[in-house]
C-alpha cells in the first residue's frame, strides 16, 4: 500500500530518468492522469497513455523525455503540499519555479492547473509539487 501516490509517482519518474528508460508505467488515477498531462503540455515528457491492464485495473503509460546531449528534460521533480503539511496558496502568491523557466502544480477548484494558468484564472489551491 503506498501512503502518497503522488510522491510514489514523482519518484517512479525521477528513477527511471536517472537510469535512461524510454518509459515508465505507474498506477492510474485521475489526479496523475491530469498531472501528465500537464507535464506533456509544457514538454517536460515526450507522451503519456492510459492502458487497460483488465476490467478493473488501469495505468499509465509515461514516455520520458531527453534532451541532445542524452540528459534528461525534468531536472528536479518535488513534492511540495505533503500528507503531514499540506500547503494552501491564494493566486497571488503562487510561486514562479527557476525563474519562470520551471512548473509548479495547483490542484484548484477548477482542476490540477499549472501556476500560470491558475494566475491567470485568479484561482489559488493546494500546491501540489514543483518541476525544472
Amino acid at each position: 500500500m503506498v501512503c502518497d501516490p503522488i510522491a510514489d509517482m514523482f519518484t517512479r519518474i525521477r528513477n527511471a530518468l536517472m537510469v535512461q528508460h524510454e518509459s515508465v508505467i505507474i498506477p492510474h488515477s485521475k489526479l496523475k492522469e491530469s498531472l501528465c498531462k500537464i507535464l506533456t503540455q509544457e514538454g517536460f515528457l515526450e507522451s503519456y497513455s492510459v492502458t487497460e491492464d483488465n476490467a478493473f485495473k488501469r495505468s499509465i503509460s509515461v514516455g520520458l523525455k531527453y534532451r541532445q546531449d542524452k540528459s534528461p528534460a525534468i531536472r528536479t521533480l518535488k513534492r511540495i503540499s505533503k500528507s503531514s503539511k499540506r500547503v494552501y496558496v491564494p493566486f497571488s502568491q503562487i510561486p514562479k519555479v527557476n525563474s519562470g523557466f520551471g512548473l509548479v502544480f495547483v490542484s484548484t477548484s477548477k482542476g490540477v492547473l499549472s501556476g500560470k494558468a491558475a494566475r491567470l484564472a485568479k484561482v489559488g489551491g493546494e500546491l501540489i509539487g514543483s518541476v525544472h
